[in-house]
């Protein structure tokens, strides 16, 4: 059983712990620091019910925040001034 689960960059960044949904409740999960999307995190246990019952597994998905105001965009001009950062280290164009 898969759940999508949306974070913020800084969640998936600096490591979080969240409330997640389970078909038997809510449980606690923690997010390392450093997960990317993608990134599958298994609740053993606490999928579909039965005997025995399945895992769950949460799939990671960093969600943007929108840069709408002035703001919110100097804001994504000083993390790209502060990470050397390649996104696509792989591509050559």
């Amino acid at each position: 059983m898969l759940l999508d689960l949306p974070l913020a960059p800084w969640e998936a960044a600096l490591g979080c712990s969240l409330v997640v949904p389970t078909p038997e409740g809510s449980v606690q999960l923690t997010v390392p620091a450093g997960s990317a999307s993608g990134r599958q995190l298994r609740l053993k246990g606490k999928g579909i019910p039965g005997k025995p019952p399945g895992d769950l597994y949460a799939v990671l998905a960093i969600a943007l925040p929108p840069a709408g105001s002035e703001s919110e965009k100097e804001a994504y001009r000083a993390m790209a001034k502060a990470f050397e950062f390649n996104a696509r280290p792989n591509i050559r164009g």
